[in-house]
């Protein structure tokens, strides 16, 4: 069983046991959150897919840690005027484990 879910503006394929790397969300490690967005879900009975949200679906997960993505270097410049701009910038993320799947 599967099951389709959207949040951050991206869609996750996830089953019961997966933890997903996602855009940050509000909570510390432990706390419970429920994802109401769900695309599909697959089961025994085949695939159900909403238009675009399954009415009565969700997604129980529970949040592992908050962190940091890698850093990414940033570097603007412009040819023979002297300009140049260095900048990082680290993503923020949130990990779930996913713990139930209710259709």
């Amino acid at each position: 069983m599967y099951a389709v879910i959207e949040t951050g503006g991206k869609q996750y394929r996830v089953q019961v046991g997966d933890e997903v790397f996602i855009e940050k969300i509000d909570g510390e490690a432990g706390t419970a959150v429920t994802f109401d967005r769900v695309l599909a879900v697959s089961d025994d009975n085949g695939l159900s897919a909403g238009t675009p949200c399954l009415a009565g679906a969700a997604v129980d997960a529970e949040i592992v840690k908050q962190g940091k993505g890698p850093k990414i270097q940033v570097f603007k410049y412009k040819a023979k005027k002297n300009y140049r701009k260095s900048q990082g910038h680290r993503q923020p993320f949130t990990r779930v484990r996913i713990l139930a799947i209710r259709a």
